[in-house]
C-alpha cells in the first residue's frame, strides 16, 4: 500500500454518494437465491386449501380423494392435526397476531387455510388441495363497514393505537367563523409484493432451519420457536434476499407455521409458497377506513379545531386498527384537536402494518378536507397550510428537531409552478382541450427507532467485515448499510465485505417503520467506532507508534490508516497497529438505538410536500396524472440513487391508492373477486409520467447520531390527498372515497 493518503478519501466520504445497489447484478442474472429458491434433498412441496366462504364452518373435506392422488403424501386437517406447544391465541413477539393453524373447524374468512396437502411435486399437492372439494354450512358475511356494530376499544400495544386530545374542542366548534363536517372512505388494500410468502423448512432433532422473506429475523425466530417449544437460538432463519415486504413479512403466518408442523411431522424439508391469489388471504392487508373530520377557522382563517374521526375494520378474531385518525396528530396549528379511532369487526383477515400505516388512509382524508376548508376561507390551498403552520408539536408544546417543511412547501412550489393556480375549479385546459388541475398535499411521517446489534472485525490487511442480521427487501439496505459501515473506519466500500440476512448475525432490528437505516446503520457505526477506540488505544500507548502520547478524541480514521486530525504527518496504518500487538484481528461491537428522553425532548418526522396534476377528458372523464413533484426533508442522505427510487416509489404507490387499489367483496361468500392483477389494479408503466422527486436538504442534530431519517413511507403521505385534490380542481366533483374511479366522475 502506498503511503501516500488519497486526499479524496476521507471519514464520510460513502455516505452521500449515489453507490450502485451491491446485490443488484445477483438480482439481474438469476444468482440471488431467494426463499422459493431452495431445494434441499428430501423436499415435499405444500399446498394449503384456502377457505371458499367468509364464516361458518367446514362440514366435509374428501381427504380420500386428495390422498389418493398420485404424488400426494399426506393431508392434514383440523381432525388430523399434530400438537402445538404454543396456543395459537398466544402473542409471544412484538408482531404477533391470533395464527390460524387448523385448530378447528371453524370459518372466520375468505382465504383461510381449513387443510394443509403435501407432496412430492407441487402439481400432486396442488391437485390434491383441489381434490378436497370443501363442503360448508354457511353463516350469513359481514364485509363492509355497516354489516356491523362499530365500536371503541381500550388502545395499548400492537394494532390498538391510541389518539389524542388537546385544548377544548367543543368550544373550537363552537367559537368557528367557518366550518365543514366531511367523511372520507378508503378502501381495503392488499399486500402484493412481486415476491409472495414463501418458506422453506427443515428440522435436525430439535432445531430448525427456515429459508423464507423476514423483515424481522431474531423477532421471527422467537415466534416459531413459541409453537414449537424451543429456544428462539434453536431456530436460524436465512433471508438475504427479499422481494418486497411492506410490513406483511414482519409477521408468522398460519401456513408458514403449518409447514414447519410438516416438516416435523415427516422428518422430510417442506416447501410452501403462497399463490398470487392466495395473498389475498393471510398475509395481512391494509383495512379500509371511514373517516368524519370536523375543521372549523377563525375570521383570519386560523384553525381553530380538527376533530378527526377514523373508523377501521378488524377481524372477527383479533385486533389491528388502522390509526388513520393519528396523522392529523402532529401537523396543523390548531387550537383544540381530538383524534380518535373505533373499529368494526368482520368477516375478514386481520389487517396488518401496510406501508405507511395509518399516515397513509389519514393523510388521504385530512389534506383533502384542509383543501375543502381552504376552499371555504378563499384561499389558496398552500397558503392556508403555510397560515396554520406547527412551530412546535400541537399538545406538547415539544420543539421540532427541524423545521425544514416549509422549504419542502416554497422548493416544491417553485419546480411545480405552483403559483398563479387558479382559486376556482374548472379553469384550465389544455392544447388538447382535457380539464387540468393542480392539487398539493403535506407529508409527514415520524422517526421511530428500534434497538440493533452489529460487530465490526478489522482484518490484518486493513479491510473490515461488518455483521448484523439486517434485511433489503428491495430498498437497497446492503448498499446504504455498507456505505455507512465503511465511513465508520474510514475505508472505501471495496474494503468493506457486509454480511447481512441471517438470525445467527447480530440482531440487525426490524425493517420496518421507516427506522432501518437509522437503526441498523447506527449499529454498523458504532461498531465501527469501537475498534477504532481500541485501535487508538493501543496505538497512543505504544511508544513505537507515531501517534504514542496523542488523545484519542483526536484521531479520526482515513483510508487504512489513523492519524492525528491536527497533524496529517502522525499517522500509522491500521494493519501496523495490528501487528505490532501481536493480534490478528481486532473486533468491535456496537448497538444502534435512541435514548426515551432523547424522543421526549424533541419531535421527529420527515417531511414533504407534493404537488399533482391531473388531466381529466370532459367526456370520458377518464383521469391521468402527468406530473408529481415531491420535495421532502429527510435528514442526512446516504445515497441518493436510492433514495429518490424509495420516495418515487411511494408516490408511485399514492397514485396507485389514489385511482387504482381496491379488494372488492362478494357480498353473498365474502370472497374476494378480484383476487389476482386482472381485477386488483396496480399502477403500470403508462400510469406514471412526470415524476420528479426534490431532496431538501436537512441537518438534525437530533434524530440520532447519524442524522437519519426514514424515506421508505413518506412518499405516499401526501400524495393521495394532492391527487384527490387535483382532480377536484379539474372537474369541480369532489370525491371522497379512494380510489376515485371513472365511474364517480361521471356521476351527477
Amino acid at each position: 500500500m502506498s503511503d501516500t493518503l488519497s486526499p479524496e478519501i476521507r471519514f464520510g466520504s460513502n455516505s452521500g454518494q449515489p453507490a450502485t445497489r451491491r446485490d443488484g447484478l445477483a438480482k439481474v442474472t438469476g444468482v440471488a437465491t431467494f426463499a422459493a429458491d431452495n431445494t434441499p434433498e428430501g423436499l415435499l412441496h405444500a399446498v394449503y386449501a384456502p377457505a371458499k366462504i367468509a364464516r361458518g364452518r367446514v362440514s366435509h373435506l374428501d381427504v380420500a380423494a386428495a390422498e389418493a392422488h398420485p404424488g400426494v403424501t399426506h393431508v392434514i386437517t383440523p381432525q388430523n392435526r399434530p400438537e402445538l406447544q404454543g396456543d395459537p391465541s398466544g402473542k409471544p413477539t412484538m408482531f404477533s397476531f391470533r395464527t390460524e393453524v387448523l385448530q378447528d373447524d371453524t370459518v372466520r374468512y375468505a382465504g383461510q387455510p381449513i387443510a394443509l396437502v403435501l407432496g412430492e411435486t407441487l402439481e400432486a399437492a396442488t391437485e390434491g388441495a383441489r381434490l378436497l372439494a370443501p363442503q360448508y354450512e354457511v353463516d350469513p358475511v359481514r364485509v363492509a363497514l355497516d354489516d356491523n356494530t362499530a365500536r371503541g376499544f381500550d388502545p395499548g400495544g400492537f394494532g390498538l393505537p391510541g389518539g389524542a386530545s388537546h385544548g377544548d374542542v367543543e368550544a373550537g366548534h363552537a367559537v368557528a367563523a367557518r366550518s365543514i363536517d366531511v367523511s372520507y372512505e378508503t378502501a381495503a388494500q392488499y399486500h402484493n409484493a412481486m415476491e409472495t410468502h414463501a418458506i422453506v423448512a427443515q428440522w435436525d432433532g430439535d432445531r430448525l432451519m427456515l429459508d423464507m422473506p423476514s423483515q424481522a429475523l431474531k423477532v421471527s425466530c422467537a415466534g416459531f420457536a413459541y409453537f414449537f417449544g424451543i429456544p428462539p437460538e434453536n431456530v436460524t432463519l436465512r433471508s438475504p434476499y427479499i422481494g418486497g415486504g411492506f410490513g406483511s413479512k414482519a409477521i408468522p403466518t398460519g401456513p408458514q407455521v403449518l409447514a414447519i408442523l410438516a416438516a416435523r411431522m415427516t422428518q422430510r424439508p417442506v416447501k410452501l409458497m403462497f399463490t398470487r391469489q392466495q395473498m389475498f388471504g393471510p398475509a395481512g392487508h391494509r383495512g379500509a377506513t371511514r373517516q368524519r373530520l370536523r375543521l372549523g377557522v377563525d375570521e383570519n382563517a386560523a384553525l381553530t379545531v380538527i376533530d378527526h374521526e377514523g373508523l377501521a375494520e378488524t377481524s372477527t378474531f383479533d385486533d389491528f386498527v388502522e390509526p388513520a385518525a393519528n396523522a392529523s396528530h402532529d401537523l396543523y396549528a390548531a387550537g383544540a384537536l381530538r383524534a380518535s379511532h373505533r373499529l368494526v369487526r368482520l368477516d375478514v383477515g386481520t389487517p396488518g402494518p401496510m406501508r405507511a400505516p395509518g399516515e397513509a388512509s389519514g393523510s388521504a382524508a385530512l389534506e383533502c378536507a384542509m383543501d375543502e376548508m381552504a376552499e371555504a376561507a378563499g384561499m389558496d390551498p398552500l397558503e392556508f397550510r403555510l397560515h396554520n403552520y406547527a412551530e412546535t408539536q400541537p399538545g406538547t408544546g415539544r420543539p421540532y428537531s427541524s423545521k425544514a417543511l416549509r422549504e419542502c412547501y416554497a422548493e416544491g412550489a417553485a419546480r411545480f409552478g405552483w403559483e398563479g393556480r387558479p382559486l376556482e375549479p374548472r379553469q384550465m385546459r389544455d392544447a388538447d382541450g382535457l380539464m387540468t388541475g393542480w392539487g398539493m398535499g403535506t407529508a409527514l411521517f415520524p422517526c421511530p427507532m428500534f434497538a440493533a446489534e452489529a460487530r465490526a472485525t478489522l482484518r490484518p490487511d486493513g479491510t473490515a467485515l461488518f455483521e448484523t442480521s439486517a434485511v433489503d427487501m428491495g430498498q437497497g439496505a446492503w448498499t446504504v448499510l455498507a456505505q455507512i459501515a465503511a465511513d465508520s473506519l474510514g475505508l472505501t466500500l471495496d474494503q468493506v465485505e457486509f454480511r447481512a440476512g441471517h438470525s445467527a448475525l447480530p440482531d440487525g432490528g426490524v425493517a420496518g417503520g421507516s427506522a432501518h437505516t437509522a437503526t441498523a446503520g447506527g449499529a454498523l457505526h458504532a461498531a465501527g467506532g469501537d475498534v477504532l477506540r481500541q485501535l487508538g488505544e493501543l496505538a497512543t500507548a505504544d511508544p513505537q507508534s507515531p501517534l504514542y502520547g496523542a488523545g484519542n478524541s483526536s484521531l479520526v480514521a482515513r483510508h487504512g490508516w489513523l492519524l492525528l486530525e491536527e497533524d496529517e504527518s502522525r499517522r500509522e496504518r491500521f494493519a501496523d497497529i495490528l501487528a505490532r500487538a501481536g493480534k490478528t484481528e481486532m473486533i468491535g461491537t456496537g448497538h444502534g438505538g435512541r435514548a426515551p428522553e432523547a424522543a421526549g425532548r424533541h419531535a421527529m418526522n420527515s417531511h414533504g410536500a407534493v404537488f399533482a396534476e391531473v388531466k381529466v377528458d370532459p367526456d370520458l372523464r377518464q383521469v391521468r396524472v402527468t406530473r408529481l413533484v415531491g420535495a421532502f426533508a429527510a435528514g442526512r442522505i446516504i445515497n441518493p440513487r436510492l433514495t429518490e427510487s424509495q420516495l418515487m416509489g411511494g408516490m408511485i404507490w399514492g397514485t396507485s391508492f389514489a385511482l387504482h387499489e381496491a379488494a372488492r367483496h362478494d357480498r353473498r361468500s365474502g370472497r374476494i373477486v378480484n383476487a389476482d392483477f386482472a381485477g386488483y389494479h396496480v399502477p403500470v408503466n403508462a400510469d406514471v409520467s412526470g415524476l420528479e422527486v426534490i431532496t431538501v436538504h436537512e441537518d438534525d442534530p437530533y434524530v440520532n447520531a447519524l442524522g437519519i431519517k426514514g424515506v421508505g413511507e413518506i412518499g405516499i403521505v401526501g400524495t393521495v390527498g394532492a391527487i384527490g385534490n387535483a382532480i377536484w380542481h379539474a372537474t369541480g366533483k369532489r370525491v371522497r372515497h379512494f380510489p376515485i374511479r371513472i365511474a364517480d366522475l361521471l356521476a351527477p
